[in-house]
C-alpha cells in the first residue's frame, strides 16, 4: 500500500504523515541521513522562492559535502551524478543559490571563486598559500561586519570579508 502514488487518500493524510516520518527514519538508518537531508535542502529551496530541481538539489548537496568548492569542481560533481548537465546549468544554479542567500560566494585573491552553504553566521576564511586549502574562521565579535573602516563614505556598511592567508600544518611541515 506505501508504494501506491495515491497512499496519501488511502492511508488517510495524518496517517500518511506519519508513514513519511516512519520511512524517513528507516532512510536516515538505512542511508546515513541522505534521505533527511534532502528533505532539508527541498525545504531550503522552497523557503527562498525556488522550485526544486534535480540540478539545485545537487549543487547543494556537493557543496554541504565539499564546502569551499569551485564552480568546476561542483559542476563534475553534478555531471557524475546526474549525467548530462552544462557547465553554464551549474553558474546558473551557484549565481540563483547565491543570490537567494543559499550559498555565499568566497572570492580569495588570486583563486577561482568558491562556494559556500555556510551563510547564516559571520565568518572568515583562512587560506593555505600553497595547497590551497580554506577552513572557516569564526569571527571574534560575531556580529556583522566584523570591521568598521574609520570613514564610511556615506556607506551603510553590512559587511566585511576577511581572508587569512598563511601556511596549513601539512605545507608548513614540508617546507
Amino acid at each position: 500500500m506505501a508504494r501506491d502514488p495515491r497512499a496519501a487518500v488511502i492511508l488517510g493524510f495524518p496517517h500518511f504523515l506519519d508513514f513519511l516520518q516512519k520511512l524517513e527514519l528507516i532512510q536516515k538508518r538505512r542511508y546515513g541521513g541522505v534521505m533527511s537531508d534532502r528533505i532539508e535542502l527541498h525545504r531550503q529551496l522552497r523557503e527562498a522562492g525556488l522550485r526544486v530541481t534535480a540540478p539545485r538539489v545537487a549543487v547543494l548537496e556537493i557543496l554541504h559535502a565539499h564546502p569551499h568548492s569551485t564552480a568546476d569542481f561542483v559542476a563534475s560533481g553534478v555531471r557524475e551524478h546526474l549525467g548530462g548537465v552544462s557547465t553554464q546549468t551549474v553558474y546558473d544554479v551557484l549565481r540563483t543559490c547565491a543570490d537567494r542567500g543559499l550559498l555565499r560566494r568566497i572570492e580569495p585573491a588570486g583563486s577561482p571563486v568558491r562556494y559556500e552553504t555556510r551563510t547564516a553566521d559571520n565568518h572568515h576564511h583562512l587560506i593555505c598559500r600553497r595547497c590551497g586549502e580554506i577552513i572557516d574562521i569564526d569571527c571574534v565579535v560575531g556580529d556583522s561586519p566584523c570591521l568598521v573602516p574609520d570613514r564610511d563614505h556615506g556607506y551603510r556598511i553590512d559587511e566585511a570579508e576577511v581572508i587569512f592567508w598563511g601556511a596549513c600544518p601539512a605545507c608548513r611541515d614540508v617546507h
